[in-house]
């Protein structure tokens, strides 16, 4: 399976983001987001099951939403950002939504992609 992420780059504060993600290879029970810089422990975003029942990390569901198409791609909507949202973002999937339980690991993980928000 091979995930790849696509729309990160520089906004400003305040702007909004599309986050891509397009999966090959196999079809896939769930879709998720993650950040992670270096130096920070990894945080869950969203996830998103095949037939579209969302989780979200409730610190973040006011201004993410994930989503997803009939063609194995997901998306990562990000409103209002903020400085603080600059990271590294990486797309993952899983089998099952099983994958996306607490204490449970995605089976696929993209490369990440760098959102950086200028003030």
């Amino acid at each position: 399976v091979q995930l790849v992420e696509s729309g990160g780059g520089l906004v400003q504060a305040g702007g909004s983001l599309r986050l891509s993600c397009a999966a090959s290879g196999r079809t896939l029970g769930a879709y998720g987001w993650f950040r992670h810089a270096s130096g920070k422990e990894r945080e869950f975003i969203a996830a998103i099951s095949r037939v579209g029942n969302t989780y979200y990390n409730d610190s973040m569901k006011d201004r993410f939403t994930i989503s997803r198409d009939n063609a194995e791609k997901s998306y990562l909507h990000i409103g209002n950002l903020k400085p603080e949202d600059s990271d590294v973002y990486y797309c993952s999937a899983g089998r099952s939504p099983v994958a996306y339980y607490p204490g449970r690991n995605p089976d696929y993980w993209g490369q990440g992609t760098r959102v950086t928000v200028s003030s």
